[in-house]
């Protein structure tokens, strides 16, 4: 039996509903955005939108999704050291928080401005609060996310036997913060693409109340830093001036590239940063492998982490076609009425949070009932069903595809169906890449090679834009072409599948004690 230094509710400690409700209005604001995002900048400009064309659009999808994973890296790495987790997911929210009213800023001053004309072009102010509302939410959120799943785990003392229990009710909060945004955000969204920006804002402001007010049940947890000492301290404090000087000179340089101060096309920096974090991962994986100082047990068990990297990034790669291309899809190509009123296309962005919220405890329990029998596939063949749902869902999209291509809207089942499948695949494939990462780290190189892990869901958020903008259908020729598009994607999954599965015998050597 656990026992905990502070109160409980329903066995596990209270501090635990505080981050719970945190995380969840958090998720609120960052999927509630991201749903009705790359429409945003597709929309035309008397719509109220950017009117960029989907291939600026979906790498500017792909260089914030990826931001929010990289970020990560700094953001645990100045709670360790400056500001403590707590105080860092405080920050963090708050940053978010004004990352999406900044965004929201056009919005309201619409609707304290009475305009006769249509809108015709978009205004020096829209594009400045909308990239710089992108760049805050990216730090906001590489602040919060990593140390608040590290906050849950200080709860639970070392062995006990609830943590996986409340790190799963936490997940819980994910997803039902992932299945309410869309909804609320894309209907505000309708109304006016900044409402929807700003009620995003909203949530994150309610999650910050809740966790400022339910503060006393962290007490004692996500406080520690590295500087603690006077002499630290001083040091700390100019250590706080040059973090701050960089962040600052971080932030100008990415509005002026995204703005077009700096002559840089924003597809182009998009394939530029993909090389970037792929040769920078397997440099330093490279590095651990030779000069690491490793058994050859650890060294192997790094190989595995090395090759499991490149598929993670390639599931990401399609998964995360969600918010870009499968949200245009919807948009143009899908059927959406129902009984005379035309379903916003960002609801269909709440689906795959459903569906983990429905068939998550499934998953789980099928392991477990595949263990008892021994029969519980490895993790590597997790990965490459992974691979193959993937795989199956685009094959769905293939055929929805053909449907647009012919002249025809889509049915709305084509999309749910093929989000099932996604959802199947990420059940399989996320959270074993995680557990399994955990175990093959050697010890003293646990955390970097966590970090390397976010990396290849980094790079995956970074391709999926890259890949949407050449798949979206946005022009005629590119709907005639759409359909073989997605077939590739199909080859490209399930290929990686198949190779993988050839595969799995070697790494499974590789990973000796590691199941």
């Amino acid at each position: 039996m656990d026992l905990f230094p502070g109160p409980t509710l329903f066995g596990h400690p209270k501090g635990l509903m505080t981050l719970f409700f945190t995380e969840m209005w958090e998720r609120f604001s960052y999927y509630g955005m991201r749903a009705i995002l790359i429409l945003f900048m597709t929309a035309a400009v008397v719509d109220g939108g950017l009117g960029l064309d989907d291939k600026t659009s979906g790498a500017i999808y792909g260089l914030y999704t990826m931001g929010v994973y990289l970020l990560a890296l700094p953001g645990g790495w100045l709670a360790d050291r400056l500001f403590g987790l707590k105080k860092s997911v405080w920050y963090g929210g708050i940053i978010i928080a004004i990352g999406h009213f900044t965004m929201a800023i056009p919005g309201v001053i619409d609707l304290f401005t009475e305009t006769s004309d249509a809108r015709v072009s978009v205004s020096p102010l829209d594009y400045n609060s909308f990239y710089i509302g992108l760049i805050l939410i990216v730090i906001g959120t590489g602040l919060l996310k990593p140390n608040i799943s590290s906050i849950v785990g200080q709860l639970y003392p070392a062995g006990s036997i609830k943590r996986d229990a409340g790190f799963s009710i936490f997940y819980m909060g994910i997803n039902l913060g992932g299945f309410i945004a869309p909804l609320a955000c894309a209907t505000m969204a309708a109304i006016d693409w900044h409402l929807g920006f700003g009620l995003a804002g909203l949530g994150m402001v309610v999650g910050l109340i809740q966790y400022k007010l339910s503060a006393r049940t962290l007490d004692g947890y996500g406080e520690a830093v590295a500087f603690d000492s006077p002499e630290k301290l001083l040091q700390q404090a100019k250590f706080r001036k040059v973090i701050l000087g960089i962040i600052g000179v971080t932030i100008l340089v990415l509005f002026a590239l995204f703005a077009g101060l700096i002559p840089v096309e924003v597809s182009a920096l998009a394939g530029i940063s993909g090389v970037t974090i792929a040769v920078v991962a397997f440099v330093y994986l490279g590095y651990v492998i030779l000069f690491g100082g490793l058994t050859t047990a650890e060294r192997n068990k790094v190989i595995v982490i090395a090759i499991l990297f490149l598929f993670s990034a390639m599931f990401w790669s399609g998964f995360e076609q969600a918010g870009s291309s499968l949200n245009l899809f919807a948009e143009r190509f899908t059927n959406r009425n129902f009984l005379g009123w035309e379903i916003p296309a960002g609801y269909f962005q709440s689906v795959n949070s459903m569906f983990i919220i429905i068939f998550a405890p499934f998953f789980g329990a099928l392991w477990i009932w595949l263990g008892r029998r021994n029969l519980e596939p490895s993790s590597p063949m997790k990965f490459v069903l992974g691979l193959f749902l993937l795989g199956l869902g685009f094959l769905v999209m293939y055929f929805a595809a053909k449907i647009a291509a012919s002249g025809d809207l889509a049915a709305p089942t084509w999309l749910i169906f093929t989000y099932m499948l996604h959802t199947f695949g990420e059940l399989s494939l996320s959270p074993v890449g995680l557990s399994l990462v955990t175990k093959l780290a050697p010890a003293k190189f646990g955390g970097q090679m966590m970090g390397i892990w976010f990396l290849s869901i980094s790079l995956g958020n970074l391709i999926a834009g890259i890949i949407a903008g050449e798949v979206s259908g946005g022009t005629e020729e590119a709907l005639s072409q759409m359909p073989d598009q997605y077939m590739v994607i199909v080859y490209t999954a399930l290929g990686a599948a198949v190779l993988l599965l050839l595969l799995s015998k070697p790494i499974r050597k590789l990973m000796g004690n590691v199941h």
